[in-house]
């Protein structure tokens, strides 16, 4: 069909196929070319037809779907989406794919697995027409490249979370600099870029990464171990320290907190805010209220707008701003709309966000 998106299912439980396959055929602007059973498979179906965007499975008989997804982006790089199960290993497993170039990633239970599906639908197709709009050759490139128990989160409305628009609580008079960070579409692979540029000695950062829960451990534990800062999933009432990264939780929403002259996160529950939980906007406008002045806020590749508000909010209370450009981005969603909305003050490609951190040291 023309300029419809051509999606090629690769997944070895048959009730993943039919029913995603149901649900992106009944899609506007999307059409199912197949759905098979394995990446051998799928290898003799993309021979006649290449899909625009791929639904991937990561464990699967006779070919794994990683090996399946190096394989697509060292011959001709492809979108792809991947569907994994919500579990420790599955996240480990995800997290791999993401390294080698994956786009996005959706989860699935072990049980009640058509009705999640269902219930999810229109999670999915949005990632599948977020894939189809990604700089798939961009992720192509990085890819070649490439404690304590939490305490209970707090439960808060969506009016609690968000704090009001102007309102500060940030004396100025402090040297602690804080970094926030948001990103979606592509941030996995642009995080790891921006972090193991940074050197030990490194402003406090709190990171919004949209990504499902059970995934950001995976992450973070990832990303620890190739950076030379320190880079956590945030808990509850975690110290935001030089050196040290925290990565909002899937599922939780994070805010920065200021005690006397230190920094603190509070992890909590609650609504979803732009149709994400975690939410960029939640943690910008956290960051305006507290650290005022003292704050770099940095929007960075994604889809939708999570963030574009909070980030103006950012400058408004005096702190910098950046964002990266249309260039490096995989999605430019997010920093496009910061742009428009006037809370930008800088915009610089990937590959110098790091010396954009860095320059918080001598503010």
């Amino acid at each position: 069909m023309q300029n419809s998106i051509g999606v090629l299912v690769v997944d070895d439980s048959a009730v993943v196929r039919k029913v995603v396959g149901a649900l992106l055929q009944a899609a506007p602007g999307i059409h199912l070319l197949h759905a098979v059973a394995d990446p051998l498979l799928a290898i003799e179906r993309m021979k006649h037809h290449w899909p625009d965007v791929i639904v991937l499975d990561v464990e699967m008989p006779r070919m794994d779907g990683i090996t399946f997804l190096r394989k697509i982006m060292a011959e001709r790089p492809t979108p792809v989406v991947i569907c994994s199960t919500q579990t420790e290993r599955g996240a480990e497993t995800t997290m791999a794919a993401m390294a080698a170039g994956a786009v996005s990633v959706i989860t699935k239970p072990r049980l009640g697995l058509k009705e999640f599906l269902v219930d999810s639908g229109d999670e999915l197709v949005a990632a599948v027409r977020a894939a189809a709009q990604a700089n798939v050759k961009r992720l192509a490139a990085r890819a070649s490249v490439a404690a304590a128990p939490p305490q209970a989160p707090v439960k808060l409305t969506a009016d609690a979370i968000l704090p009001a628009a102007g309102e500060s609580r940030a004396p100025l008079q402090t040297t602690e600099r804080i970094v926030a960070i948001g990103t979606s579409t592509g941030g996995t692979q642009a995080l790891e870029e921006v972090l193991t540029a940074l050197p030990r000695v490194t402003p406090g950062i709190v990171i919004v990464q949209h990504m499902p829960e059970k995934f950001t451990a995976a992450f973070a534990e990832r990303l620890d171990q190739v950076c030379q800062i320190r880079v956590m999933e945030a808990r509850h009432n975690d110290r935001v320290l030089p050196g040290r990264a925290l990565i909002a939780p899937g599922g939780r929403h994070m805010l920065l907190r200021r005690d006397g002259a230190q920094y603190f996160v509070e992890v909590i529950d609650g609504p979803l805010v732009n149709r994400h939980r975690p939410s960029v906007d939640v943690l910008f406008r956290s960051v305006a209220r507290n650290a005022g002045a003292n704050a770099l806020g940095v929007i960075m590749t994604g889809m939708g707008d999570d963030g574009a508000a909070g980030l103006l909010e950012m400058r408004k209370a005096g702190a910098r701003t950046v964002a990266q450009d249309e260039e490096s981005c995989v999605v430019y969603g997010m920093p496009k709309e910061a742009v428009k909305r006037g809370g930008v003050e800088k915009i610089v490609p990937l590959k110098a966000i790091d010396r954009e951190i860095l320059a918080q040291l001598v503010r």
